[in-house]
């Protein structure tokens, strides 16, 4: 057996940026939305994918960092 090994979907980088663009993509969506009718709950949508962007940059430092060691 070899010394490689597939890395699984969640260490990938190339995942964690596909979820931030889709992420990115909602807050455009939701911003829209909020342009043209705004409401309380479109804002907390709002905060709760800025929530999940804060999250997914730490995530992808961390893998940036781990690429480095392993490198």
């Amino acid at each position: 057996m070899s010394g490689y090994t597939m890395s699984s979907r969640g260490e990938d980088p190339v995942h964690t940026v596909r979820t931030i663009a889709r992420v990115a993509q909602m807050l455009v969506e939701l911003r829209d939305e909020y342009v043209q009718r705004p409401r309380e709950d479109t804002l907390q949508q709002i905060d709760q994918r800025l929530e999940d962007l804060n999250k997914l940059h730490a995530d992808l430092k961390i893998k940036i960092a781990n690429q480095r060691e392993n490198e």
